[in-house]
């Protein structure tokens, strides 16, 4: 006997889903003239698919109850594929625990869909992880698609009856399809702990060049923070050599506390573009927002431009979440005509997009003055623009 009731409930469950998914999400009107945030988020924890949370026969779950809860979709990284725009989004399920999901847009602003199933990101054998999350994807000049993610396990060392010490490090995957995953051994470094690293895009003197972020413990950056740039000889074996810092944390600015850089590198004319995140603390915990810089196209070390201040912060409903008053982002994509997607993360909850241009972040990074590290210079800084607009405004 067919339970009516219930196959009402999942018809609705259904049509609110596909309602969801297929919303036309556009352009808010404020904008600072160097990016569109969208009206929407794009991807949340309801975008994901419905086969993955509900039992959806009547017979065996008369009551439609959801089954396997999602908590939030965050930290995508992200790639141009098959004339689709792909997120590898970070989904963390109500047991905490996350992992890695594909999900794809037509347009990169909306409909965005995920794919039939998560992604299966084979262990390390002996040492196999306890949480995964923050993969960046890179197309490599050698023909593989790179993952580099964030492995947590818990702290061998750490006294009896601690639960929480955790250690971390960069887990490596490779794949030639985003479905099949070949799992590299992970970055052999000095440091302690390895949160926030990303490949770039080319080789160097015939050497993989890669981006981290050194820590002394899993929150507490200690003697360590700053991104740093080092260089891996053989994939195979990631053993990183000649590791130093090129883009420093500094006392009172956006990235006082620790920074890390967000995607890998896009490569333009004029230098390497690079999007990272800085952290300060503040009373009400800490602030995470985005900032931008570029380096020599022939010496990725050198750091050329760096504009004063944030480029993004949370603002209106994305300063709420799980982890307040944060933004992060770990993709972007950059298309032919110039166009620039870049996907962010509010407050380790849900998954938005604003859209840019190449020229224009050329612009806002090599002509918007530089942070001159206090309130009297700030002030000149401001008075040398009003000068310069005397008689136009």
């Amino acid at each position: 006997m067919k339970n009516t009731d219930t196959e009402n409930q999942f018809r609705e469950i259904k049509k609110q889903h596909a309602c969801l998914i297929t919303r036309e999400n556009k352009p808010v009107k404020e904008s600072n003239g160097i990016f569109n945030r969208y009206e929407y988020p794009i991807v949340t924890a309801n975008h994901t698919p419905l086969h993955w949370r509900y039992d959806l026969n009547p017979e065996t779950n008369p009551h439609a109850l959801e089954r396997i809860g999602i908590n939030g979709t965050f930290n995508a990284g992200a790639i141009k594929w098959e004339d689709k725009y792909v997120l590898c989004l970070r989904v963390e399920g109500n047991d905490r625990k996350s992992f890695f999901a594909m999900a794809e847009s037509p347009n990169g602003v909306d409909n965005f869909t995920f794919w039939d199933k998560p992604c299966v990101i084979p262990e390390i054998p002996e040492n196999p992880d306890t949480n995964v999350y923050d993969m960046r994807l890179t197309a490599h000049e050698d023909g593989w698609i790179y993952g580099v993610f964030c492995t947590e396990r818990k702290d061998p060392n750490a006294p009896a009856g601690d639960t929480s010490t955790a250690t971390a490090n960069a887990g490596i995957v490779r794949t030639k399809d985003l479905i099949n995953w070949e799992r590299l051994p992970d970055l052999i470094s000095k440091s302690s702990q390895q949160r926030n690293v990303v490949l770039h895009p080319e080789f160097i003197n015939g050497k993989y060049a890669i981006y981290t972020r050194p820590q002394d413990g899993f929150i507490e950056v200690g003697s360590g923070g700053g991104i740093g740039l080092g260089f891996i000889t053989d994939i195979c074996n990631p053993i990183l050599e000649d590791e130093r810092v090129i883009n420093n944390k500094v006392y009172h600015t956006v990235y006082e506390l620790k920074n890390g850089l967000g995607p890998a590198p896009i490569k333009t004319s004029k230098g390497w573009l690079h999007l990272a995140h800085g952290v300060r603390n503040t009373a009400a915990g800490l602030r995470y927002t985005l900032y931008m810089f570029m380096t020599d196209l022939n010496d990725i070390s050198k750091v050329t431009y760096q504009p004063g201040g944030h480029f993004m912060a949370p603002i209106n409903g994305e300063r709420v979440g799980d982890v307040s008053n944060v933004l992060f982002c770990n993709g972007w994509v950059a298309d032919e005509d110039g166009t620039v997607f870049i996907y962010y993360a509010s407050s380790d909850t849900r998954m938005h997009v604003a859209v840019s241009s190449i020229d224009k972040l050329l612009e806002y990074v090599m002509n918007t003055p530089k942070d001159r590290y206090s309130s009297a210079k700030s002030v000149e800084t401001i008075l040398d623009l009003i000068e310069k607009n005397q008689g136009l405004y």
